[in-house]
């Protein structure tokens, strides 16, 4: 009983780590996201015919890189390795920038795994009616794309809350880190890191809902095709 009542004694701790998670979730979420269509969009063939390879090379190439990179490693290059260049980057924008371009490959990934399933129908039919190339991604393919990977999205969401764990490495002080902080001070582990596992799965239900919703309002309309 003394052990939790620690713990509630250190709740201003856990509420800071809890707000910090957050802000470092919903800010690379947002980026990452708008990465990945943007990356989706570029292969897309929407660059000029000179550049279209150099384009493509490039982003798969990238791609292949966040792919095999382990998270932390790219945390750790991003905090402690650009200084030796002449960046130096606060602990949270490492974060953040590290989060961002990791996941963004990723639903770079996704939303060209869905692109690849759409029917060539859509596309024709834009094509037919006079759309730009810009029209057609923005109107057609983009929301053919979204509404179909709704799961895959969220999925995807989760692993970057969990991914926020590992910037207590760098200094961040997020909800691990703040667990980590008070196990180390009053030597009670399991209670701290229960609460840590509590603020995060909390998050995830909370996320799992929201897009549950999303996706049901999807079907329901109309707007998820077979």
């Amino acid at each position: 009983m003394e052990e939790w009542n620690i713990i509630w004694q250190q709740k201003e701790l856990f509420a800071s780590g809890f707000v910090t998670t957050l802000n470092l979730f919903v800010s690379s979420s947002i980026l990452s996201f708008i990465i990945g269509i943007s990356l989706l969009y570029c292969l897309e063939n929407h660059c000029s015919s000179n550049s279209r390879l150099g384009v493509k090379y490039t982003i798969n190439s990238l791609i292949g890189i966040m792919r095999t990179l382990p998270f932390l490693i790219l945390a750790y290059l991003l905090y402690y390795g650009l200084p030796q260049v002449g960046i130096r980057l606060d602990a949270t924008t490492a974060g953040i920038i590290a989060l961002s371009l990791y996941h963004g490959t990723y639903f770079c990934e996704i939303f060209r795994g869905v692109r690849k399933g759409l029917e060539p129908g859509y596309i024709e039919a834009a094509h037919a009616y006079g759309f730009s190339k810009f029209k057609t991604f923005t109107r057609v393919i983009t929301p053919n794309v979204l509404f179909k990977s709704v799961p895959l999205i969220t999925n995807q969401l989760i692993i970057c809350l969990k991914d926020t764990a590992f910037l207590s490495i760098i200094t961040v002080a997020e909800i691990t880190a703040a667990a980590n902080s008070i196990q180390s001070t009053y030597f009670i582990p399991l209670n701290a890191f229960i609460i840590a596992i509590a603020l995060y799965w909390a998050v995830s239900i909370a996320l799992e809902t929201i897009t549950k919703r999303i996706q049901t309002k999807v079907e329901l309309r109309g707007l998820s095709h077979a």
